[in-house]
């Protein structure tokens, strides 16, 4: 199993920023590969076992399952269903802390997923570096003062 962890220090309260990353269809919002998203059969963006299906800025196509969302935990978990990334059993995890120096927040993403051993290193790379610190860079610059 090919793990992934990303964490950045974003400058703004944790609940600001979970206000953006809570709605499960909001990618496009927030995250600059993606351009657009919908939830299937019209389910609620934070219902559990809802699909969102959204298009990459390079054309790829994603649908997820939301696994989990705590507004308890600032987190939510979730699962790849389709992707063009050649993975399996993926699951995914951001979660948010308040660091109370600073009124801050710590977020971190990660994940955890099967591929063939020739992709590992180009996958955790495209993944930790394009996904999860480009969308954790675009919500720094979102929030900075």
């Amino acid at each position: 199993m090919t793990k992934v962890y990303v964490s950045s220090v974003i400058p703004a309260p944790a609940a600001e920023v979970w206000k953006v990353v809570r709605d499960f269809n909001g990618l496009p919002s927030w995250a600059p590969f993606v351009t657009e998203s919908r939830i299937e059969q019209n389910a609620h963006p934070d219902q559990i076992g809802c699909i969102r299906n959204f298009v990459l800025r390079d054309g790829g196509r994603i649908r997820e399952r939301l696994l989990a969302l705590s507004d308890y935990d600032l987190s939510c978990s979730y699962a790849i269903l389709e992707s063009p990334m050649a993975v399996e059993n993926y699951i995914s995890t951001l979660s948010l802390t308040p660091i109370t120096d600073g009124n801050l927040t710590l977020a971190e993403w990660q994940a955890e997923f099967d591929c063939a051993p020739e992709r590992e290193a180009a996958l955790t790379h495209q993944i930790g570096t394009g996904v999860f610190q480009a969308a954790l860079s675009a919500l720094k610059q979102r929030f900075g003062r």
